[in-house]
């Protein structure tokens, strides 16, 4: 069997603060091997101000990354995991095409993240891992 594991809590404090310097590193390179833009960015994290992000991208380090901000980078994380182990890098240009499936009806997958928030990142990343 498999031994048991159990998730992440990311509401302790000192676990965000283990955890964000890295989620935002991580984040931020995912966000440009899409080739997305600010506002894009943006979105994915909630709405954050610009400054905001480019505070967190000039020292991620400083950064104490609240629950809900953990989890948005997660499921972004999953998202850019799941197309590669399908697709391979050209998995990376999934995000931003068009996509005719009942989830998107015609818009691309970061349109629809963007418009449905943190329920349409997950649902992406379900819809990816299913």
């Amino acid at each position: 069997g498999y031994p048991e594991r159990h998730a992440v809590d990311f509401s302790n404090v000192e676990t965000r603060r283990q955890l964000s310097p890295a989620a935002i590193r991580g984040f931020i390179g995912i966000t440009e091997t899409w080739k997305l833009n600010e506002n894009q960015i943006r979105s994915l994290l909630g709405g954050i101000a610009s400054s905001t992000l480019h505070a967190w991208k000039s020292n991620p380090g400083k950064r104490v990354l609240d629950q809900d901000t953990l989890t948005r980078i997660s499921l972004v994380g999953g998202i850019y995991k799941a197309l590669h182990t399908y697709f391979g890098a050209i998995g990376d240009h999934w995000i931003t095409h068009q996509n005719d499936s009942p989830l998107f009806g015609g818009v691309t997958p970061i349109e629809y993240m963007m418009s449905a928030g943190l329920i349409g990142i997950y649902e992406v990343r379900r819809m990816l891992d299913s």
